[in-house]
């Protein structure tokens, strides 16, 4: 990189692959890392579990199906806690959040110059792009939430049904009287929710993101004294932001389901 401006727009662009509308201009575009990235660490997440159910014991369980019974008792624990009913699907997708949001996140943690180094090594292609962090992709967390706000619709109409899902919507705080107003607030507070839930998570994962870069562009003997305590820091964050996805997500469908 000639500059350190080129350095982190290398590192900040994503690998596009674009497909043209009729009039043959560029309808839209698919990031092919984001993508790939998400699609191989959902089935490792698969791969792993169905490993270790697979092979689970009583007696003298290993350390990694430990491991895995104390993220489903903490996962169950959170809906037990929070979601006050019965549903098949709360339990598995919660654990699939959480889960698939840590690897995603995780990816941070990998040295910012791998993909190059990779692409070096094993093509002709030097100057190509890859993001490692599909959670530092806007499009990722929007479709994570976008999804999450579809089933609140589904629930919400499952709980009350059609009619009274309508009449909450006029209806809620403050009466039918002030119908136009509480559809206005109802409407917000739909929005808000996939709003919130993709914006932190991509706020807090491009910030990471983009620090870790800063960092790889001083001298190597600052590097590490800068980096291994923002390191320690961001595996917090890294947990943290898929632990709040997932209790959020519970919490925005047990208001669905529930009443006023």
């Amino acid at each position: 990189m000639s500059s350190t401006t080129e350095y982190i727009i290398h590192h900040l662009t994503f690998d596009n692959v674009y497909f043209n509308g009729m009039s043959n201009s560029k309808f839209w575009t698919l990031h092919l890392d984001t993508f790939c990235m998400s699609l191989a660490l959902g089935f490792i997440f698969l791969l792993i579990f169905s490993l270790v159910a697979k092979r689970a014991r009583v007696e003298n369980p290993n350390k990694l199906q430990l491991f895995i019974e104390l993220i489903l008792e903490l996962v169950s624990s959170q809906v037990k806690d929070i979601y006050h009913g019965e549903s098949k699907i709360i339990g598995p997708l919660s654990l699939t959040i959480f889960c698939w949001i840590f690897l995603m996140n995780l990816m941070d943690m990998l040295p910012v110059d791998l993909a190059n180094w990779i692409f070096l090594h094993s093509t002709f292609i030097h100057e190509k792009h890859w993001r490692l962090v599909p959670s530092a992709d806007v499009n990722t967390t929007f479709a994570m939430s976008i999804s999450v706000f579809i089933l609140i619709i589904i629930f919400s109409l499952k709980s009350k049904g059609f009619l009274g899902w309508i009449k909450e919507l006029f209806s809620t705080p403050f009466g039918i009287k002030m119908a136009p107003f509480n559809l206005i607030l109802q409407v917000i507070e739909l929005l808000a929710k996939p709003l919130s839930l993709s914006l932190r998570l991509f706020g807090n994962m491009y910030a990471g993101e983009l620090v870790f870069i800063l960092i790889a562009l001083l001298p190597w003997h600052v590097q590490w004294l800068l980096g291994g305590p923002w390191v320690i820091f961001h595996i917090l964050i890294i947990t943290l932001q898929a632990y709040l996805f997932m209790v959020l997500t519970i919490v925005y469908l047990s208001l669905a389901k529930e009443s006023h």
